[in-house]
């Protein structure tokens, strides 16, 4: 509970697991699966660092969780802003020039 930050991994459940390529909104072009952020993977584990608004006994409440409920959640870390975080990082397609 002192941590501002988690990261959740979490299993997409729903999510189709035979798409090799999809189309990222806003985007007319396919890409590589493994390029985009899709839920549909052949290996659907989601990352998201949240904020961790409060613990009440077993309960996190977190904010910014890019998951439907009843998601089943696979692991949760503590975010470290030394550790988690590579400021010289670079984007990918995505980034605009």
């Amino acid at each position: 509970e002192r941590s501002s930050h988690l990261i959740v991994l979490y299993w997409l459940d729903r999510a189709e697991r035979g798409l090799l390529y999809a189309k990222p909104p806003g985007e007319t072009r396919e890409r590589g699966v493994f390029s985009t952020r899709s839920p549909a993977r052949p290996n659907p584990i989601g990352f998201g660092i949240v904020d961790l608004v409060r613990r009440e006994g077993g309960v996190l409440t977190v904010r910014g969780l890019d998951a439907l409920d009843g998601t089943p959640v696979l692991d949760i870390k503590p975010y470290s802003p030394e550790i988690d975080c590579i400021p010289e990082a670079t984007g990918g397609w995505h980034i605009k020039k």
